[in-house]
């Protein structure tokens, strides 16, 4: 069963050409689910019915598995099996007519305006790493973009001059998200006065963002380093890489932006997605109504 899983990887590589993320995502979640088949006695997929995926994912269920995470794992499995068939190493798909799992829509967790202004006001940019830190949170709050493609920017991605970035998201697909004055400002004195003193001596990085050994820094290392100034600005909400992204986004819609802009910086390939985060202002907006009218609580 693992030959069909590498056939199938190889497929998603070479033919559709994912992202290495997303290849990653699909092979642990088939993987996961073919240890599962293993342990119940299947040595063959010729052998897998609806039971045993409706087993595997009650369960994750069980297990106490996100919504989510049952969700992306029958995608995993259905566009698998249905990978097999054409391919006709199978002659029927277990998964055909399984309904997806449904999600639940959870709004995103921002920060208030204040608050990201505490969290960029951290970092202590006299030091290499402080200003380095500085710049890296202020483009993402200036972006929207993703910690994946913040830690993937390369020197020849930023182009100050102009204003913009230029990053690769979801599906290799490249868009321009124009940077404002603050970080542009940050940026140009991180690569002109620290970047240097990160980068060690006779070594060449193409990586705009660097850690200690001169290197491209990690996004575990970028994870550390958020929840680190966090702490320091006192902010007790749940931060998350995506943080700044949903702060990005929600703060643009509070002020006028339109959703169509703020899908296109975002990088979404479906504006549904990106109308969560009128939920969020949405919702804003009733709380300061019932907390300032007079006669909301009437």
């Amino acid at each position: 069963m693992k030959n069909e899983l590498q056939t199938f990887i190889h497929y998603l590589s070479v033919e559709r050409g994912l992202a290495q993320n997303t290849l990653f995502s699909y092979e642990r979640d088939i993987t996961q689910y073919l240890n599962f088949l293993e342990k119940a006695g299947i040595t063959s997929l010729k052998e897998s019915t609806k039971v045993h995926i409706s087993n595997y994912l009650m369960k994750l269920k069980q297990l106490g598995r996100a919504s989510a995470t049952l969700s992306r794992s029958m995608v995993s499995i259905r566009a698998f099996y249905q990978f097999l068939v054409r391919e006709r190493m199978l002659d029927h798909d277990p998964s055909l007519h399984m309904e997806t799992p449904k999600l639940e829509k959870r709004l995103p967790k921002v920060l208030t305006v204040q608050e990201v202004e505490t969290l960029l006001e951290a970092p202590q940019t006299t030091s290499p790493n402080g200003m380095r830190d500085k710049a890296m949170l202020e483009l993402l709050y200036a972006t929207g973009i993703r910690v994946s493609e913040l830690i993937s920017l390369d020197l020849q991605s930023v182009n100050l001059g102009m204003g913009f970035i230029r990053c690769i998201g979801k599906g290799s697909k490249e868009r321009i998200v124009p940077i404002g004055r603050m970080a542009s400002h940050f940026l140009t004195a991180y690569i002109e006065t620290m970047r240097p003193k990160l980068l060690k001596q006779s070594k060449t990085e193409e990586a705009l963002f660097i850690n200690h050994l001169g290197t491209r820094i990690t996004r575990q290392g970028f994870w550390k380093i958020i929840k680190r100034y966090a702490m320091e600005a006192n902010i007790l909400k749940e931060i998350t890489p995506h943080t700044l992204r949903h702060s990005f986004a929600t703060h643009l819609l509070e002020n006028g932006a339109d959703l169509r802009a703020v899908q296109e910086m975002l990088g979404h390939a479906d504006i549904s997605t990106t109308q969560i985060y009128t939920h969020v202002t949405r919702s804003k907006m009733k709380e300061v109504y019932d907390r300032t009218h007079p006669r909301a609580k009437m």
